[in-house]
């Protein structure tokens, strides 16, 4: 891996991501790698495997602890981790990460069943995140390329949360990180 970008993402998932994932009995590297090869095994583009694989690396450039939310701080994840990604990869990547909060606020307004699927701490996060989306922010969302990835991207987030579930390491998603990086 000879982009110093890579390794850096890789050092993060493989050093950083330890920590427990929220309230659920995983930790962030489960979390990613199963919210990745979900996203895999569906035949989704590169550029969303990739968004999956990192979507919560905002988690992994912070230091607010395991899970910020139950002591009512709202970490911003979203928007950290998408200035961390901004200068190495294009929207295709960065704008499903940055939106992959707001489309939790979006299925919870438009799908009356989602918020009865949340896990948990989703639900804690959803209240100091804003809440469901009005009727504007729903606009304001649609009106945004990628929101569709964005909410394929969230799918995968809630789903991600299994315990003791095999998956891939690491190593076998950063292929599709290497071929979306910006050169």
């Amino acid at each position: 891996m000879s982009d110093p970008r890579l390794a850096q993402i890789a050092e993060l998932i493989e050093l950083k991501a330890g920590g427990q994932y929220g309230l659920a009995e995983i930790n962030q590297r489960q979390h990613a790698l199963q919210s990745a090869w979900l996203a895999e095994r569906q035949g989704c583009p590169e550029s969303l495997i990739a968004a999956a694989l990192l979507h919560d690396i905002g988690h992994m450039v912070h230091d607010l602890g395991d899970n910020p939310a139950e002591d009512g701080v709202d970490d911003r994840h979203e928007e950290l981790g998408h200035a961390f990604l901004a200068s190495m990869f294009g929207p295709e990547v960065t704008e499903p990460v940055r939106l992959h909060v707001a489309a939790k606020r979006y299925l919870c307004a438009v799908e009356p069943d989602y918020f009865a699927r949340l896990s948990r701490d989703s639900v804690q996060s959803l209240s100091l995140q804003g809440g469901p989306m009005s009727p504007g922010e729903i606009a304001e969302f649609e009106a945004v390329p990628q929101h569709r990835e964005a909410v394929q991207l969230r799918r995968f987030d809630e789903q991600a949360k299994v315990k003791g579930l095999e998956t891939p390491p690491a190593s076998h998603f950063m292929r599709y990180v290497e071929r979306v990086i910006l050169k």
